[in-house]
Protein backbone atom coordinates (compact mmCIF):
# COMPACT_ATOMS: atom_id res chain seq x y z
CA UNK A 1 0.00 0.00 0.00
CA UNK A 2 1.29 3.44 -1.00
CA UNK A 3 2.67 5.50 1.87
CA UNK A 4 3.90 9.05 2.32
CA UNK A 5 7.59 9.78 2.06
CA UNK A 6 9.59 10.55 5.25
CA UNK A 7 9.96 14.18 4.17
CA UNK A 8 6.17 14.49 3.91
CA UNK A 9 5.76 13.03 7.38
CA UNK A 10 8.34 15.46 8.76
CA UNK A 11 6.40 18.38 7.26
CA UNK A 12 3.20 17.09 8.85
CA UNK A 13 4.90 16.86 12.22
CA UNK A 14 5.99 20.49 11.92
CA UNK A 15 2.48 21.48 10.82
CA UNK A 16 1.05 19.85 13.95
CA UNK A 17 3.57 21.73 16.08
CA UNK A 18 2.59 25.06 14.51
CA UNK A 19 -1.11 24.34 15.04
CA UNK A 20 -0.45 23.52 18.69
CA UNK A 21 1.30 26.88 19.03
CA UNK A 22 -1.81 28.63 17.68
CA UNK A 23 -3.68 27.48 20.79
CA UNK A 24 -1.63 29.87 22.90
CA UNK A 25 -0.64 32.65 20.51
CA UNK A 26 -2.86 35.53 19.30
CA UNK A 27 -4.49 34.51 16.02
CA UNK A 28 -5.69 37.89 14.77
CA UNK A 29 -5.16 41.53 15.64
CA UNK A 30 -7.05 44.75 14.96
CA UNK A 31 -5.08 47.97 15.46
CA UNK A 32 -6.73 51.37 15.85
CA UNK A 33 -4.91 54.66 15.30
CA UNK A 34 -6.23 58.13 16.15
CA UNK A 35 -4.66 61.50 17.04
CA UNK A 36 -5.79 61.22 20.67
CA UNK A 37 -4.03 57.84 21.00
CA UNK A 38 -0.49 58.40 19.69
CA UNK A 39 0.52 54.84 20.49
CA UNK A 40 -2.70 53.43 19.11
CA UNK A 41 -5.01 50.76 20.48
CA UNK A 42 -4.91 47.07 19.75
CA UNK A 43 -7.25 44.15 20.18
CA UNK A 44 -5.85 40.63 19.90
CA UNK A 45 -8.02 37.58 19.27
CA UNK A 46 -6.80 34.31 20.80
CA UNK A 47 -8.39 30.89 20.45
CA UNK A 48 -10.21 31.26 23.79
CA UNK A 49 -10.07 34.92 24.77
CA UNK A 50 -9.63 38.56 23.79
CA UNK A 51 -6.50 40.49 24.62
CA UNK A 52 -5.04 43.96 24.28
CA UNK A 53 -6.87 47.22 24.95
CA UNK A 54 -10.34 45.68 24.99
CA UNK A 55 -11.65 47.71 27.94
CA UNK A 56 -10.57 51.02 26.43
CA UNK A 57 -12.10 50.07 23.08
CA UNK A 58 -15.35 49.08 24.82
CA UNK A 59 -15.46 52.45 26.55
CA UNK A 60 -15.02 54.32 23.27
CA UNK A 61 -17.54 52.18 21.40
CA UNK A 62 -20.19 52.83 24.04
CA UNK A 63 -20.47 56.44 22.88
CA UNK A 64 -21.25 55.49 19.27
CA UNK A 65 -23.61 52.64 20.18
CA UNK A 66 -21.39 49.66 19.36
CA UNK A 67 -21.62 46.47 21.38
CA UNK A 68 -19.13 45.83 24.15
CA UNK A 69 -16.82 42.87 23.66
CA UNK A 70 -16.69 40.05 26.19
CA UNK A 71 -15.24 36.60 25.47
CA UNK A 72 -18.12 34.84 27.26
CA UNK A 73 -20.55 36.23 24.67
CA UNK A 74 -18.89 34.34 21.82
CA UNK A 75 -19.44 30.60 21.44
CA UNK A 76 -16.41 30.57 19.13
CA UNK A 77 -14.07 30.98 22.10
CA UNK A 78 -15.57 27.84 23.64
CA UNK A 79 -15.34 25.57 20.59
CA UNK A 80 -12.28 26.93 18.78
CA UNK A 81 -9.65 25.40 21.13
CA UNK A 82 -11.28 21.98 20.63
CA UNK A 83 -11.34 22.43 16.85
CA UNK A 84 -7.68 23.39 16.78
CA UNK A 85 -6.85 20.48 19.08
CA UNK A 86 -8.76 18.15 16.75
CA UNK A 87 -6.71 19.37 13.78
CA UNK A 88 -3.49 18.83 15.75
CA UNK A 89 -4.61 15.26 16.45
CA UNK A 90 -5.78 14.75 12.84
CA UNK A 91 -2.40 15.96 11.54
CA UNK A 92 -0.45 13.66 13.88
CA UNK A 93 -2.61 10.69 12.91
CA UNK A 94 -2.01 11.50 9.23
CA UNK A 95 1.71 11.60 9.90
CA UNK A 96 1.63 8.22 11.65
CA UNK A 97 -0.63 6.49 9.12
CA UNK A 98 1.31 8.02 6.20
CA UNK A 99 -1.64 7.46 3.85
CA UNK A 100 -2.00 9.91 0.92
CA UNK A 101 -5.80 9.64 1.04
CA UNK A 102 -5.88 10.69 4.69
CA UNK A 103 -3.60 13.64 3.90
CA UNK A 104 -5.94 14.79 1.13
CA UNK A 105 -8.88 14.60 3.54
CA UNK A 106 -6.89 16.64 6.08
CA UNK A 107 -6.13 19.35 3.53
CA UNK A 108 -9.74 19.58 2.36
CA UNK A 109 -11.01 19.76 5.95
CA UNK A 110 -8.41 22.40 6.82
CA UNK A 111 -9.32 24.59 3.84
CA UNK A 112 -13.05 24.29 4.58
CA UNK A 113 -12.41 25.22 8.20
CA UNK A 114 -10.42 28.29 7.08
CA UNK A 115 -13.26 29.42 4.81
CA UNK A 116 -15.91 28.91 7.50
CA UNK A 117 -13.77 30.72 10.08
CA UNK A 118 -13.27 33.76 7.85
CA UNK A 119 -16.98 33.89 6.94
CA UNK A 120 -17.89 33.70 10.63
CA UNK A 121 -15.37 36.45 11.43
CA UNK A 122 -16.83 38.69 8.70
CA UNK A 123 -20.36 38.00 9.99
CA UNK A 124 -19.29 38.99 13.50
CA UNK A 125 -17.63 42.17 12.21
CA UNK A 126 -20.75 43.08 10.20
CA UNK A 127 -23.04 42.67 13.21
CA UNK A 128 -20.56 44.49 15.43
CA UNK A 129 -20.34 47.46 13.07
CA UNK A 130 -24.00 47.71 11.98
CA UNK A 131 -26.08 46.68 15.00
CA UNK A 132 -25.85 50.03 16.84
CA UNK A 133 -27.70 51.33 19.87
CA UNK A 134 -30.25 53.94 18.61
CA UNK A 135 -29.84 55.84 21.90
CA UNK A 136 -26.09 56.29 21.60
CA UNK A 137 -24.61 59.62 22.64
CA UNK A 138 -22.92 60.11 19.25
CA UNK A 139 -24.84 59.25 16.09
CA UNK A 140 -23.71 59.78 12.51
CA UNK A 141 -26.61 59.15 10.06
CA UNK A 142 -25.82 56.34 7.63
CA UNK A 143 -22.50 55.55 9.30
CA UNK A 144 -21.49 51.98 10.10
CA UNK A 145 -18.35 50.89 11.91
CA UNK A 146 -17.55 47.46 10.50
CA UNK A 147 -13.79 46.78 10.86
CA UNK A 148 -11.97 45.46 7.77
CA UNK A 149 -11.70 41.69 7.41
CA UNK A 150 -8.09 42.23 6.41
CA UNK A 151 -6.26 45.42 5.56
CA UNK A 152 -7.03 49.07 6.38
CA UNK A 153 -10.26 51.04 6.72
CA UNK A 154 -11.00 54.55 8.00
CA UNK A 155 -13.73 54.72 10.67
CA UNK A 156 -14.42 58.35 11.58
CA UNK A 157 -11.14 59.64 13.06
CA UNK A 158 -9.85 56.11 13.68
CA UNK A 159 -7.84 54.12 11.20
CA UNK A 160 -8.52 50.38 11.62
CA UNK A 161 -5.95 47.82 10.48
CA UNK A 162 -6.75 44.09 10.56
CA UNK A 163 -4.16 41.37 10.00
CA UNK A 164 -3.27 37.85 11.17
CA UNK A 165 -1.18 37.79 14.33
CA UNK A 166 1.54 35.24 15.14
CA UNK A 167 -0.93 32.42 15.74
CA UNK A 168 -2.65 33.20 12.45
CA UNK A 169 0.63 32.93 10.61
CA UNK A 170 1.14 29.58 12.34
CA UNK A 171 -2.16 28.48 10.79
CA UNK A 172 -1.11 29.65 7.34
CA UNK A 173 2.31 28.02 7.57
CA UNK A 174 0.82 24.75 8.78
CA UNK A 175 -1.58 24.70 5.82
CA UNK A 176 1.29 25.35 3.42
CA UNK A 177 3.26 22.50 5.00
CA UNK A 178 0.31 20.14 4.51
CA UNK A 179 0.14 21.09 0.83
CA UNK A 180 3.93 20.75 0.53
CA UNK A 181 3.74 17.28 2.11
CA UNK A 182 1.25 16.23 -0.56
CA UNK A 183 3.34 17.87 -3.27
CA UNK A 184 6.42 15.88 -2.27
CA UNK A 185 4.35 12.70 -2.50
CA UNK A 186 2.74 13.51 -5.86
CA UNK A 187 5.98 14.79 -7.37
CA UNK A 188 8.62 12.59 -5.73
CA UNK A 189 11.63 13.84 -7.68
CA UNK A 190 14.85 14.73 -5.92
CA UNK A 191 14.11 18.41 -6.59
CA UNK A 192 10.89 18.30 -4.58
CA UNK A 193 12.59 16.48 -1.72
CA UNK A 194 15.50 18.88 -1.74
CA UNK A 195 13.13 21.86 -1.76
CA UNK A 196 11.18 20.48 1.20
CA UNK A 197 14.36 19.83 3.16
CA UNK A 198 15.54 23.38 2.50
CA UNK A 199 12.16 24.93 3.27
CA UNK A 200 11.73 23.23 6.64
CA UNK A 201 14.61 24.95 8.51
CA UNK A 202 13.84 28.25 6.76
CA UNK A 203 10.24 28.13 7.96
CA UNK A 204 11.32 27.28 11.49
CA UNK A 205 13.92 30.04 11.59
CA UNK A 206 11.37 32.54 10.23
CA UNK A 207 8.87 31.54 12.90
CA UNK A 208 11.42 31.79 15.70
CA UNK A 209 12.56 35.16 14.39
CA UNK A 210 9.00 36.43 14.37
CA UNK A 211 8.57 35.26 17.97
CA UNK A 212 11.78 36.84 19.19
CA UNK A 213 12.08 39.96 17.03
CA UNK A 214 12.60 42.82 19.43
CA UNK A 215 15.18 45.04 17.75
CA UNK A 216 14.98 48.17 15.64
CA UNK A 217 13.62 48.36 12.11
CA UNK A 218 15.93 49.97 9.54
CA UNK A 219 14.88 53.54 8.75
CA UNK A 220 14.06 54.06 5.07
CA UNK A 221 15.99 57.15 4.15
CA UNK A 222 14.18 59.70 2.00
CA UNK A 223 10.92 57.84 2.68
CA UNK A 224 10.22 57.66 6.43
CA UNK A 225 9.02 60.80 8.20
CA UNK A 226 10.06 62.15 11.57
CA UNK A 227 7.17 61.53 13.95
CA UNK A 228 7.81 64.83 15.72
CA UNK A 229 8.64 67.44 13.07
CA UNK A 230 7.21 65.53 10.06
CA UNK A 231 10.35 66.12 8.01
CA UNK A 232 11.66 63.38 5.72
CA UNK A 233 14.56 61.48 7.27
CA UNK A 234 17.43 61.81 4.81
CA UNK A 235 20.68 61.58 6.82
CA UNK A 236 21.69 58.11 8.01
CA UNK A 237 24.10 59.58 10.59
CA UNK A 238 21.58 61.28 12.86
CA UNK A 239 18.27 59.39 12.68
CA UNK A 240 16.62 57.90 15.76
CA UNK A 241 13.91 55.41 16.60
CA UNK A 242 11.87 54.40 19.62
CA UNK A 243 9.90 51.21 20.17
CA UNK A 244 6.98 51.20 22.57
CA UNK A 245 6.00 48.49 25.04
CA UNK A 246 3.27 47.49 22.56
CA UNK A 247 5.79 47.01 19.77
CA UNK A 248 5.05 50.21 17.84
CA UNK A 249 7.96 51.90 16.09
CA UNK A 250 8.39 55.65 15.66
CA UNK A 251 11.17 57.19 13.59
CA UNK A 252 12.87 60.58 13.96
CA UNK A 253 15.40 62.61 11.99
CA UNK A 254 17.27 63.76 15.11
CA UNK A 255 17.70 62.57 18.69
CA UNK A 256 16.30 65.89 19.88
CA UNK A 257 13.01 65.22 18.07
CA UNK A 258 12.82 61.78 19.67
CA UNK A 259 13.37 63.12 23.20
CA UNK A 260 10.86 65.94 22.74
CA UNK A 261 8.28 63.50 21.37
CA UNK A 262 8.71 61.19 24.39
CA UNK A 263 8.41 64.13 26.79
CA UNK A 264 5.23 65.45 25.17
CA UNK A 265 3.57 62.02 24.90
CA UNK A 266 3.90 60.61 28.39
CA UNK A 267 1.13 58.07 27.69
CA UNK A 268 3.48 56.32 25.27
CA UNK A 269 5.43 53.69 27.21
CA UNK A 270 8.86 53.53 25.62
CA UNK A 271 10.55 50.15 25.67
CA UNK A 272 13.72 50.92 23.69
CA UNK A 273 15.49 53.94 22.23
CA UNK A 274 17.79 53.60 19.21
CA UNK A 275 20.06 56.10 17.48
CA UNK A 276 21.93 56.09 14.19
CA UNK A 277 25.62 55.37 14.56
CA UNK A 278 27.43 58.43 13.19
CA UNK A 279 30.34 56.44 11.72
CA UNK A 280 28.09 53.67 10.37
CA UNK A 281 25.87 53.36 7.32
CA UNK A 282 22.26 53.86 8.42
CA UNK A 283 22.97 51.57 11.39
CA UNK A 284 20.81 51.83 14.53
CA UNK A 285 22.40 51.12 17.92
CA UNK A 286 20.93 51.17 21.46
CA UNK A 287 20.74 54.80 22.55
CA UNK A 288 21.38 54.09 26.24
CA UNK A 289 24.74 52.42 25.63
CA UNK A 290 26.00 54.86 22.98
CA UNK A 291 28.61 57.56 23.56
CA UNK A 292 27.66 60.99 22.18
CA UNK A 293 29.64 63.90 20.86
CA UNK A 294 27.95 67.28 21.21
CA UNK A 295 29.44 69.76 18.74
CA UNK A 296 28.09 72.74 16.83
CA UNK A 297 30.18 71.60 13.87
CA UNK A 298 27.97 68.54 13.31
CA UNK A 299 25.05 70.50 11.80
CA UNK A 300 22.53 67.73 12.42
CA UNK A 301 18.87 68.05 11.40
CA UNK A 302 16.78 70.31 13.66
CA UNK A 303 19.96 71.58 15.32
CA UNK A 304 20.43 68.76 17.83
CA UNK A 305 24.11 68.48 16.91
CA UNK A 306 24.64 65.13 18.62
CA UNK A 307 26.56 62.26 17.06
CA UNK A 308 26.36 58.73 18.47
CA UNK A 309 29.17 56.17 18.63
CA UNK A 310 29.55 52.63 19.92
CA UNK A 311 32.67 53.49 21.93
CA UNK A 312 34.40 56.41 23.58
CA UNK A 313 37.48 55.93 21.38
CA UNK A 314 35.37 56.30 18.24
CA UNK A 315 33.77 59.45 19.63
CA UNK A 316 37.18 60.94 20.56
CA UNK A 317 38.47 60.29 17.03
CA UNK A 318 35.75 62.52 15.60
CA UNK A 319 36.07 65.02 18.47
CA UNK A 320 39.65 65.62 17.36
CA UNK A 321 38.24 67.08 14.15
CA UNK A 322 35.08 68.59 15.61
CA UNK A 323 35.78 69.81 19.16
CA UNK A 324 32.92 69.27 21.56
CA UNK A 325 31.73 67.51 24.68
CA UNK A 326 31.31 63.76 25.23
CA UNK A 327 27.98 62.80 26.80
CA UNK A 328 25.77 59.86 27.74
CA UNK A 329 22.13 59.40 26.79
CA UNK A 330 20.85 60.50 30.22
CA UNK A 331 22.82 63.72 29.88
CA UNK A 332 21.00 64.54 26.65
CA UNK A 333 17.59 63.63 28.07
CA UNK A 334 18.09 66.18 30.85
Amino acid sequence: MERLKPVSRLLLGLAALLLAGALFLPIWRIELDAPQYPEGLMMQIFASKLGGDVEIINGLNHYIGMQTLHAENFIEFTVLPYIIGAFVLFTLITMLLARPGVLKALIVAFILFGIVAMVDFWRWEYDYGHNLDPNAAIQVPGMSYQPPLIGFKQLLNFGAFSIPDLGGWCFILSGLMMVAALGVHVYPSWKAKKLAKMATPILLISLLSACSQDGPKPIKLNEDLCEYCKMTISDGRFGAELITSKGRTYTFDDIGCMIRYAEENRSVEVKNYYIHRYDGKNELIPAESAVYLSSDSLNSPMGGNYAAFTSEDAAKAIAAKMPGELLKFNDIKK
